[in-house]
């Protein structure tokens, strides 16, 4: 089993986190992991991506051309990565700021609207959160326990407290992803 994925959204939407968070995740369930970010000087606001790879097998390049799974959560990114998804693949977004959804026929499309359930939860830190628990529902390729502790290991020590209101995120997000 391998899976290719890329992320990508904003500075300030967590992408960067959520692909760390599911590369921690493969390395307690003893996977093979490539986590690559990119992002742009600007970082909150410009654009950032990162793919993450997780595999039974060895790796042999973090740099992809093609996905397995898309997960765009801006316009710019929709626009730049809805190619790159293998056909038969998935792509994953929140139309929150999309004013060109998604036109293949040839993937999987799902929707989840997490900014609107972030705010409805009142902590829109938690968006990338609910995100994350929408693809899991998807392709459940890591189990929730390894998610978790990989999410303990991301956020410090101090804001702990956030760990709960993130948990539920997770949830909430498998709860309301959506075939599109």
């Amino acid at each position: 089993m391998t899976e290719e994925i890329i992320i990508a959204g904003f500075g300030g939407q967590g992408v960067l986190s959520m692909g760390k968070i599911l590369a921690y995740s493969g390395i307690m369930q003893n996977q093979e992991v490539s986590w690559f970010p990119s992002y742009g000087p600007e970082m909150r606001g410009g654009t950032a991506n990162v793919t993450v790879i997780l595999s039974d097998e060895r790796i042999s390049s973090p740099i992809l051309h093609l996905y397995d799974t898309a997960i765009l959560l801006n316009q710019q990114s929709l626009d730049k990565f809805e190619q790159s998804v293998k056909p038969g693949g998935v792509l994953l977004y929140d139309n929150n700021g999309i004013t060109r959804h998604p036109e293949r026929k040839d993937i999987q499309v799902f929707l989840v609207q997490a900014a609107d359930a972030s705010a409805k939860m009142e902590s829109t830190k938690t968006f990338n959160m609910v995100v994350l628990g929408a693809y899991l529902k998807i392709k459940p390729i890591v189990e929730l326990a390894s998610v978790y502790k990989g999410l303990e290991k991301s956020i410090p020590k101090r804001y702990s407290h956030l760990l709960e209101p993130n948990k539920k995120a997770i949830e909430e997000g498998q709860k309301i992803v959506k075939k599109v």
